[in-house]
C-alpha cells in the first residue's frame, strides 16, 4: 500500500498505549504499510525484522515480522507468560536507528494474540524471536528499549562505535 514514515525518539506519539481492535479487518491496511515500510527500513538501512503500527503513527496492537523467512501478523497480541531465564543483548529500533542499548530480555515467552480472521493464535518463541516479540509488545505499551537499558552509563553506543567494537568498522 505505502511506505510510512517512522515515528523517531522524542514523538509523544512512541510513549502512547496502543489501542486493541474490535474488528480484525481493520489490520488490513496497517500490514500492508508496516510491510512496505519495514521492506524499505531493511533497503536503506540493512537491518529490521520486525515493526508495530504506533511507530508508524498508527496507535492499534498490530505487530509484523519477518524473521527466519516467516512472516508474522498479530493483531492484539499480550505477553501470556515469559522465563525467569534472561539473556543480555545490545538492541536497536527503527525509531532510533544510529542507537544501540544493551539490555535484558526473557530467554523464552508466549504470546497470545489474533491472525486476520480473528482467530485465537499463540506463539512460544526463544532467543532472538524471543527479543524481537518483546521489543514490539513493549512499543504497544509506549515502552521503548532506552527504558530498559542495565547501565545508564555504560549501556549506550552509537551504530558505528558498536560496530567498531566487534571489529566490522
Amino acid at each position: 500500500m505505502a511506505i510510512r514514515r517512522i515515528i523517531e525518539l522524542g514523538d509523544p506519539l512512541l510513549r502512547a498505549t496502543s489501542r486493541e481492535l474490535l474488528q480484525p479487518s481493520e489490520a488490513d491496511p496497517v500490514f500492508c504499510d508496516l510491510r512496505d515500510t519495514l521492506h524499505e527500513f531493511q533497503r536503506s538501512h540493512g537491518f529490521g525484522r520486525g515493526i508495530a503500527a504506533i511507530q508508524i503513527g498508527v496507535p492499534l496492537r498490530i505487530i509484523y515480522i519477518e524473521i527466519r523467512g516467516e512472516c508474522h501478523e498479530l493483531i492484539n497480541p499480550r505477553l501470556e507468560w515469559a522465563s525467569k531465564e534472561k539473556f543480555r543483548l545490545w538492541d536497536d529500533c527503527f525509531s532510533f536507528p544510529n542507537l544501540m542499548v544493551e539490555l535484558d530480555r526473557h530467554q523464552r515467552i508466549r504470546v497470545r494474540y489474533q491472525d486476520r480472521a480473528g482467530q485465537e493464535r499463540q506463539i512460544n518463541a526463544e532467543g532472538d524471536f524471543s527479543e524481537l516479540l518483546q521489543h514490539e509488545l513493549d512499543h504497544l505499551d509506549g515502552i521503548l528499549s532506552v527504558d530498559r537499558v542495565v547501565d545508564a552509563r555504560t549501556g549506550f553506543a552509537t551504530r558505528t562505535e558498536y560496530l567498531r567494537s566487534l571489529g566490522a568498522c
